[in-house]
Formats: structure tokens, sequence, C-alpha cells
């Protein structure tokens, strides 16, 4: 298998498990129990395959009735730069406008601020920090 798909098996979804843990807990320093929280059950969940290998993870949720927070997008390190991160965000950012919804929002962590301001979102609010890491609040119309 190779590209985005919707995580919509168990196996699926636990690769997409492994690569948030991969690149939150493992190289962030991410408190496992922050990982996985109270969203999982009703958020999309969506898992990048690169030759059968799971290399990247994103997920949404309902924010609103016009919005929703897309979370969790990781690309493993070994395969940042091959545009993983680009193609999750137009498979998570296409299903949502496909579902009705209007907005994406998002918490990005500040090195990453441009990879999402070039896809159109626009900074909302000061920096803030989550889980340790500092983060901006980014949103756009879909």
């Amino acid at each position: 298998m190779h590209g985005v798909v919707r995580a919509d098996t168990d196996a699926a979804y636990e690769d997409a498990l492994t690569v948030r843990y991969a690149v939150f807990v493992d190289e962030q320093g991410v408190p496992e129990e922050l990982e996985v929280d109270e969203h999982e059950g009703r958020a999309t969940h969506y898992v990048a395959y690169a030759d059968d290998a799971p290399v990247g993870a994103a997920r949404w949720r309902e924010y609103d009735d016009e919005t929703v927070k897309v979370e969790r997008v990781a690309v493993r390190e070994t395969h940042r730069g091959e545009g993983w991160g680009a193609r999750l965000m137009d498979a998570v950012e296409d299903d949502a406008r496909d579902a009705g919804y209007e907005r994406a929002r998002l918490h990005a962590q500040t090195p990453v601020v441009d990879f999402y301001s070039a896809r159109g979102y626009e900074q909302r609010g000061e920096e803030f920090e989550e889980a340790g890491i500092p983060h901006v609040e980014m949103e756009k119309p879909l």
C-alpha cells in the first residue's frame, strides 16, 4: 500500500498510533498519557503508507457546527520532506469539506507554522504552550 487512507480498521488505526507515538512521544517527549485522549473515538483518523509502512498520521474532529479541529498531524522523521504532510492535510481537508464543514482550525507547533501558512492557514492569537511545546492557533476556510 502507498498513499493516505482513512483509518477505518483497527489495524490502520494502530498504524496511525504507531506513527503518533514515534513522533510525539519518542521524538518530541510528549507524555504518553497525553497522546491518546478523550477525542479518539469521535475523531476521523488517517494514516499514510510508503511501501506498506506507516509513515504519517492525522485526525480531525468536529469543533463546532461549521468547524473541524485538525490534530495529531505527524510524519516520521525518515520521511519528512517527501510531501506526506501535504497529502495528509489534503485528505483531512477534503473529507471535512465533503462532510459540510466550512473551516479548519488547528494548533500548530511553531517550527511548522510556515507549512500551514502555505496551505492558507492564518494565525489567531499569541503563542502558547501545549504538552511542553510552543504552539499557535491557526484557521482557514475550507
